[in-house]
């Protein structure tokens, strides 16, 4: 039975939005496949890892009969991948098989029945709705989400918090060395509610969210967070744990504060870098009168040294740091130039963008080199 007939790019793009998310290897086989509905003129896959799930939907031009069936994503995108642009592709069902055909190609696919696909159910919880812009989300995300753990025990520290108050959206992350916060205000009072989305699901959404005004239906329930975009919905469970005191980390009181050109220190770190220890990744920060030097050592006792002009005429500092923290919000910051804020040798630094102080910070805890 032909399930469909259609061009390549129709099933390549909404297998493309899904397929970040299919495990390669599972101990349940079927969630390395995807879902394929079919009914009216319209077309649905679904992938899920059981922590997450992405449904995505394409209209087609004629109508196709009902189906549902899985079967292995990466095989079916690979094939896809390779036909040319603009090929017309068949896919026809039988029994067990689904053939895929277009041109003189031909392909002929092992499935399993649609009703064997472990979907992730929508809790009754109503939750609140929120709508924001997905490049702003996009945005949030991106600002965050390299502060996020890996692997931690502390189970709560491998997302990122997702804070409702009112008409603000604020949003964490933090390993415990370094912790990122960004914050922006919504067209209206959403009440409040918080939760902590995994890694995986952020990873996901920044890949899928688009730089534009398009809104994202954003849905919050106690153990599930929904997120409309368009023709993609994304669902994903939430991690369950208490998300630390991160006020109680931004420092509030700094007194010594230093405006440098991102590209500028970027570069210095990134140069610097290249002789810094392998393990320990440290960086030396020596702040004097007008003067920042960035220093770094291995080993095999060889040096690294930039020297940067800057405004600055307060006590000196010395300070070491990871170098890889501090790259990582250089690379992921937009603004021409950013603020350092210090405390003593002894105390973290806060970054910030100019005239944006209070919608982004980042902080980094010192180490001993």
């Amino acid at each position: 039975m032909t399930i469909l007939s259609t061009r390549r790019e129709q099933l390549l793009e909404p297998l493309q939005s899904v397929i970040g998310i299919v495990e390669r290897r599972h101990t349940l086989p079927i969630l390395s496949n995807v879902l394929i509905q079919s009914s009216e003129h319209e077309v649905s896959m679904t992938a899920t890892d059981l922590e997450v799930q992405i449904k995505t939907r394409a209209l087609l031009e004629n109508k196709v009969p009902g189906q549902s069936l899985t079967l292995s994503a990466r095989k079916l995108y690979d094939i896809l991948r390779s036909l040319p642009t603009e090929s017309g592709v068949v896919l026809e069902s039988k029994e067990n098989r689904l053939t895929v055909r277009a041109g003189k190609s031909r392909f002929s696919l092992q499935t399993l029945g649609g009703q064997d696909f472990p979907t992730i159910a929508v809790t009754e919880d109503t939750g609140i709705v929120l709508t924001v812009a997905q490049k702003v989300l996009k945005a949030l995300l991106e600002r965050v989400q390299y502060a996020m753990a890996q692997q931690d025990v502390r189970y709560y520290l491998n997302g990122t918090l997702f804070k409702v108050n009112g008409n603000e959206l604020t949003l964490v992350a933090t390993d415990g060395h370094r912790l990122s916060y960004a914050t922006e205000q919504l067209s209206q009072d959403y009440g409040k509610a918080e939760v902590i989305l995994p890694r995986k699901t952020v990873s996901e959404l920044i890949k899928l969210l688009a730089p534009s005004d398009e809104p994202v239906t954003v849905t919050l329930r106690a153990n599930q967070a929904e997120f409309g975009l368009g023709k993609v919905d994304v669902l994903s469970k939430v991690i369950d744990g208490k998300f630390p005191d991160y006020a109680r980390v931004i420092p509030t009181a700094y007194t010594r504060h230093l405006t440098l050109q991102r590209l500028d220190l970027l570069q210095a770190l990134q140069r610097a870098s290249i002789l810094s220890n392998d393990k320990i990744r440290g960086v030396r920060l020596l702040l004097s009168k007008n003067s920042l030097a960035v220093v770094c050592t291995n080993n095999e006792q060889e040096e690294a040294q930039e020297e940067l002009d800057v405004s600055y005429t307060q006590e000196a500092i010395d300070i070491g740091f990871n170098i890889t923290y501090l790259l990582d919000v250089l690379n992921h910051l937009t603004s021409e130039s950013v603020i350092c804020s210090f405390g003593d040798a002894n105390s973290s630094v806060l970054i910030t963008v100019p005239g944006a102080e209070d919608h982004f910070k980042y902080v980094v805890m010192p180490m001993r080199i």
